[in-house]
């Protein structure tokens, strides 16, 4: 059918107001930091870095015991979006979930002790390292399988909607549980009825050991939700404040009733893939390359230097106060009992 000319131009002024949205959608910036922000944001990166230390020395000593994955480089995105969701919206992730714990104000201590099995721990140390769980902190887990938080947080979201509240589901996974099924299953379910849930692709580029471009035909994880359309972004998840930013603009669509979106945040994990994995599947110049270049903590720390918040002193004064708190978790984890074998069978199913 051959279009009159009239049609050609409304054809085009659509055309034209979807790629206003899509770049709209594709802008990235950096979030206008408050002092005391900057500050807080460094000092939470900094505990969950210290902690994920610690916890790979007490993984070598034996203290933990089964696989342990540590959150080390990525701590960008969690207290980036924590920062601009609130303490009762739910959050679910996958098995690299202590650094997500304590952004939600977990404290240390629990987690740490969770990850020795003791009964002090969060999950009574029955969890261990990837399955920990707190219904007060709105934290639906650590997950071992991969992409399964995918449909459980798409069901939290409809909670959410069906209790016709203003809550939202955060639910993280990986580059690798992105080309799992059941992540598309859940994207049609989210988009069909408009439910309120962010799906954070946490994008380090390595699915265990095989890297992002080696995995998938596409790599560009942001449009993965196009074909339900589900609106996406690419965000640089090393900067803490482009993952704020990006999450206030996601968190403001969502809540008006909008429905999903996609934030893929492309970051980047220092460590293997958990403590039993060489990662020799890539170079030690790549990595070291990207702790000189990208590291998310040194970039909030010359900002802090820059502004004049602190000197040196100052922020070696919180890292000294925050090694101490680490410490203390550990300590509180070995000190704490482990669970008594009467309990192995306890809390596995509700109470009706």
């Amino acid at each position: 059918m051959v279009k009159s000319a009239k049609n050609r131009k409304q054809d085009s002024k659509k055309a034209g107001s979807r790629k206003a949205r899509t770049k709209k959608l594709a802008r990235n910036h950096d979030y206008e930091a408050s002092p005391e922000e900057l500050l807080a944001f460094y000092r939470q990166m900094l505990l969950i870095r210290r902690f994920e230390e610690k916890a790979g020395q007490m993984y070598g000593l034996g203290l933990i015991g089964g696989f342990c994955h540590l959150y080390i480089g990525q701590e960008a995105v969690v207290v980036g979006v924590e920062a601009a969701i609130e303490p009762d919206d739910s959050v679910i992730t996958g098995y690299r979930d202590h650094g997500h714990m304590i952004a939600r104000g977990i404290d240390p201590k629990a987690v740490m002790a969770e990850l020795t099995g003791r009964s002090g721990g969060i999950s009574k140390g029955k969890g261990g390292s990837m399955h920990m769980f707190s219904v007060d902190h709105a934290f639906y887990g650590g997950h071992g399988i991969v992409a399964a938080q995918a449909s459980i947080g798409t069901g939290l979201a409809f909670a959410h909607q069906y209790s016709k509240t203003k809550k939202i589901s955060v639910t993280y996974f990986g580059d690798g549980a992105a080309n799992q099924g059941q992540v598309f299953e859940s994207f049609n379910m989210a988009k069909l009825w408009n439910l309120p849930v962010l799906y954070v692709i946490e994008n380090n580029l390595y699915a265990m050991g095989t890297s992002l471009h080696r995995a998938t035909g596409s790599s560009e994880l942001y449009k993965r939700g196009a074909s339900f359309n589900i609106p996406g972004k690419q965000v640089d998840g090393m900067n803490v404040l482009a993952v704020k930013a990006a999450v206030d603009d996601a968190v403001k669509f969502i809540r008006a009733g909008k429905g999903p979106m996609i934030l893929e945040m492309k970051t980047y994990r220092y460590r293997g893939h958990s403590m039993s994995d060489p990662a020799k599947y890539r170079t030690k110049e790549e990595v070291q390359k990207m702790k000189a270049e990208r590291d998310p903590i040194n970039f909030i720390k010359e900002r802090i230097l820059a502004e004049g918040l602190l000197d040196e002193a100052g922020l070696k004064a919180i890292d000294k106060d925050l090694r101490a708190e680490v410490m203390a978790a550990a300590d509180f984890a070995q000190a704490s009992p482990v669970p008594d074998a009467d309990k192995l069978f306890k809390n596995i199913l509700a109470e009706g």
